[in-house]
């Protein structure tokens, strides 16, 4: 799936991206400033969770709970070193834990991502125009 979009179109995305993916491991590419964090926001939202949403750049990832108790891991790996790292923090126990992970910066962590998940890469041109492609991977 390949598409072009808007801000207004988010809602609508975020909830194709949600019917996409089987497995609730997605993968977001892309250059900073491009709207990763933003689309996560909405597709947490549309998962049912209603705290407040952020970027986990300095705590690597945030947990939220939907209405039905579900956990959600956002996670942002941008200023990570090493894949040392995210295995000190468990990162396996969270791809298998059978939760939705959002994971910005997925590059940093390559040869510890799963094979099922989904990868939605983002990008923006000169005209502020955003394109999503998505692959599942699943």
């Amino acid at each position: 799936m390949e598409k072009n979009y808007t801000l207004d179109q988010l809602p609508h995305i975020a909830e194709e991206l949600i019917d996409f993916s089987k497995h609730k491991i997605l993968l977001f590419y892309g250059e900073m400033g491009v709207g990763k964090t933003t689309l996560i926001k909405e597709i947490v939202k549309k998962l049912g969770v209603s705290d407040n949403v952020s970027s986990p750049t300095f705590s690597l990832v945030n947990e939220y709970h939907t209405h039905n108790n579900e956990k959600v891991y956002h996670f942002d790996f941008y200023r990570i070193d090493n894949e040392e790292e995210a295995l000190d923090m468990g990162i396996e126990e969270y791809f298998y834990s059978n939760s939705w992970c959002l994971i910005e910066w997925p590059n940093k962590v390559e040869n510890l991502l799963p094979l099922n998940a989904v990868t939605i890469t983002i990008t923006i041109d000169s005209n502020q125009q955003r394109t999503i492609k998505v692959i599942n991977n699943g």
